[in-house]
């Protein structure tokens, strides 16, 4: 399928609807254009049948919907009667969303024709591998110093990487099989979308440095020009904000926890990715995380 002329593509990931706050906001969540195509980058929810509530939900109301998984998806929660693990989890997952009508990045990449285009959407699962690390520490010192601080995320506890022996194993893997897909594809500009950002700048403003190892992979360092993005798409910190690296406009479209977009000046919206939004790129408010 390819995007027709008019509408808006627009964003936003981290919907966390665990939170009856957070699912209020989803029910409230419309097209202003039965055109218009939302990109969602991970983190739906926890169990299925919140993300199938969910993806279905807004597939109703978007003429496309394009999901990328985030590490709260991957995770298997005693709540959860679906005790699927690591790579069978995703898969699932990808099963539900095609029975949906949502796209994956399992599945060909989609071409925007609206405003600004053409551009190829790129859905992107990756992972992390520990290695936004902080200054003069491995990995292993790094997960002690999480662990004396308390910082540690959930992940090591929830997020299984069967059949792989650990989570870097996973996201080499994964890189290996997209870069070889991305590689064979015809120069057209990109949308790249990932639930962790590509670079490593802007995790440099988490309150909590030590978390940055679990929030991408420094093989991503370079994507954003090798794969010609005209924007790039992420979630996960939870400082919703746009910033421009390289001459690339980056844009964290996070909802995140009530505890955290409750104190935002604005209210939760979504982000407009194409057309560009008119005159400068101004930051969002760049409210840090309590994690």
């Amino acid at each position: 399928m390819v995007g027709e002329d008019g509408g808006s593509l627009v964003a936003i990931s981290d919907l966390h609807v665990g939170y009856a706050d957070n699912r209020g906001i989803v029910d409230e969540l419309r097209p202003e254009s039965p055109q218009d195509w939302l990109l969602v980058a991970g983190d739906v929810g926890e169990t299925v049948s919140h993300i199938e509530r969910t993806l279905a939900q807004l597939r109703e109301r978007f003429a496309r919907v394009i999901w990328v998984p985030g590490n709260h998806e991957l995770w298997t929660p005693a709540t959860d009667p679906v005790t699927l693990r690591g790579e069978e989890r995703y898969r699932h997952l990808v099963d539900l969303c095609r029975q949906l009508d949502v796209v994956t990045p399992e599945d060909p990449y989609e071409i925007w024709r609206g405003p600004d285009g053409p551009v190829r959407i790129v859905p992107l699962f990756l992972g992390y591998d520990y290695t936004f690390l902080p200054e003069g520490m491995d990995r292993e010192a790094a997960l002690a110093e999480a662990h004396r601080t308390g910082i540690v995320c959930t992940d090591e506890y929830l997020l299984h990487p069967d059949p792989f022996p650990s989570r870097q194993a996973w996201c080499e893997a994964r890189l290996a099989q997209t870069r070889a897909r991305l590689d064979a594809l015809d120069p057209m500009p990109t949308v790249l979308v990932n639930h962790y950002p590509l670079v490593r700048e802007p995790t440099r403003i988490l309150r909590y440095p030590i978390f940055a190892q679990w929030c991408g992979t420094t093989a991503t360092a370079d994507w954003h020009l090798r794969y010609r993005a005209a924007v790039v798409v992420y979630g996960h910190l939870h400082i919703p904000r746009t910033s421009v690296h390289d001459g690339v406009r980056f844009e964290e479209v996070s909802l995140g926890y009530p505890r955290e977009w409750k104190r935002r000046p604005n209210p939760p919206r979504l982000r407009q990715i194409l057309p560009t939004p008119p005159g400068d790129l101004p930051e969002w408010p760049a409210i840090q995380p309590l994690r």
